[in-house]
């Protein structure tokens, strides 16, 4: 595939020197970082590289599609092929200080553990080799929760407990974990929680179309505790931890400070969507029957069983989430039911 990029011919800034050399431009020079960010068209990629942008730091945008954003002139793109395949990552990080490593294979339904090796773990093996050919001065690497405690625990996981995978995709997150911390690039491990916020996937999504649902549901007694994380969080954790010595070569478990119960997931759901709670007290214990009869256990973690965990490591070094979790999720619905904006005027 052509990964080539060339700034003028492309529309994508006014000079080609604005990314390629150190000359001033309309940011403070100081304060401005080359970027790359790899998996720019995702959920987070999409979101992160409009915020980069608008810091003010000079983001080239890697990815297996070109996505339209309000700042698509302000950003330099870059095609990213497919990572189950050899990639040449020497002509994305030309001219680049730091690397924010997001793309994945994730949320599909792959029984090969073989494709999230390929994808999440051999890629990223080849990314940091890569990486400290061409200098690059830090590594963000957007692992998992799953790297750290699967899909439940029964007490606060921190960054200090011994990490646990379960899935195939949990285990090649760690995997890759593990080759960025052997291979001497300065780095900053990030291990999310479930993210939400506008056009969320996966759990987030499935738990939004059961909240949709216009009958009563049996959750009104669950109160087990999940740790949840506003996309607008995340976000600002990266930022922090852009250049941020005290979190050099440091890996960050990144949830809201509070956790939420299940219950009041789906009330605050509902509420936002104008829909009473309708939530009957079905007890627990009796879903869990069914769940497991039906060979559900993987379910019954996610929406029987706590999983609470801490960031406190990444506020002592800067990260202050500004987004509450009922708060976010609200957002969330009423961005999901407002028609589309025109900004065509």
């Amino acid at each position: 595939m052509d990964i080539s990029w060339d700034p003028i011919a492309d529309g994508t800034f006014e000079s080609a020197e604005f990314f390629r050399s150190g000359a001033k431009s309309r940011v403070n020079e100081a304060m401005s970082l080359r970027i790359l960010v790899t998996g720019s068209s995702g959920f987070v990629g999409s979101v992160l590289t409009s915020a980069l942008t608008k810091a003010g730091h000079r983001v080239r945008a890697a990815s297996r599609r070109r996505t339209a954003t309000a700042d698509a002139a302000r950003v330099g793109w870059m095609e990213l092929p497919d990572l189950e395949q050899e990639v040449d990552w020497a002509p994305l990080l030309q001219g680049i200080d730091i690397v924010v490593h997001l793309a994945a294979i994730a949320h599909r339904s792959h029984r090969d553990s073989g494709d999230y090796a390929r994808a999440n773990l051999i890629a990223t093996a080849s990314l940091v080799r890569a990486c400290a050919e061409q200098g690059i001065k830090r590594l963000i690497f957007m692992s998992s929760i799953g790297a750290q405690a699967g899909s439940a625990a029964d007490h606060i996981v921190t960054e200090k407990d011994e990490p646990g995978p379960i899935t195939a995709y949990d285990r090649a997150k760690l995997a890759a974990e593990e080759e960025i911390r052997r291979s001497g690039v300065p780095f900053t491990i990030l291990r999310p929680v479930i993210v939400y916020g506008p056009g969320a996937k996966a759990n987030i999504a499935r738990m939004m179309r059961v909240a949709a649902l216009p009958l009563p549901l049996p959750f009104g007694a669950f109160n087990n505790r999940r740790s949840l994380l506003s996309i607008d969080n995340l976000v600002q954790a990266v930022i922090v931890c852009l250049d941020n010595p005290e979190a050099i070569n440091r890996t960050f478990i990144v949830c809201d400070p509070e956790p939420i119960t299940l219950s009041e997931m789906l009330v605050t759901l509902r509420e936002a969507a104008g829909r009473p709670p309708n939530l009957i007290p079905v007890p627990p214990v009796a879903v869990r029957a069914l769940v497991i009869a039906a060979g559900r256990q993987a379910l019954w973690d996610r929406i029987g069983r706590e999983l609470v965990a801490s960031s406190a490591n990444l506020q002592k070094v800067g990260w202050s989430p500004q987004v509450e979790t009922r708060a976010g999720l609200r957002a969330m619905v009423r961005a999901s039911t407002s028609p589309p904006r025109d900004d065509s005027r």
